[in-house]
């Protein structure tokens, strides 16, 4: 992946995945929560479907992890967003900031970091906060009916 060095950009303009710190990756999150929605695979073509189903640590009303600093320890399939696992997971929403800077492209004119405003991306309906149902409401057999397109929907 290249990137253009130039002087006086943002630092999601200039620096790789690799090369940001703690805080720059994490601030690299819309808070979107489109990446905690439950997935279901297709057995016969391994194909993954999202679902409009959260994870039993995500406030449905806010689209935020409510232990994120402990969620694996909660959930041990949660996927850890790393420079490294970013381009292999195929599933990540069209939106998603790492998949973006990733790809070399720039970030949707609602993220947080372009808007100045932590509330741009539910402002904007690219939040799942609000639209979702918790895990424990949903029988397992009952799943294949709550398979959502999140990004047919608000993308640029």
């Amino acid at each position: 992946m290249e990137h253009n060095h130039t002087s006086g950009g943002a630092f999601w303009q200039t620096k790789t995945l690799e090369e940001m710190t703690s805080d720059e990756w994490e601030s690299l999150c819309d808070r979107c929560g489109k990446c905690c929605l439950l997935k279901l695979e297709d057995v016969d073509t391994a194909k993954i479907y999202t679902t409009d189903v959260a994870c039993k640590l995500l406030d449905c009303g806010t689209a935020c992890c409510t232990d994120y600093p402990h969620r694996k320890r909660h959930v041990p399939d949660c996927t850890l967003l790393t420079p490294q696992t970013v381009p292999t997971i195929h599933w990540l929403p069209a939106s998603c900031a790492y998949r973006l800077i990733a790809d070399n492209r720039p970030l949707p004119s609602w993220h947080p970091l372009i808007t100045g405003d932590p509330h741009s991306t539910r402002k904007s309906g690219n939040s799942v906060a609000g639209r979702v149902f918790p895990e424990l409401a949903i029988d397992d057999e009952d799943m294949a009916d709550h398979i959502y397109d999140w990004d047919t929907e608000n993308n640029e």
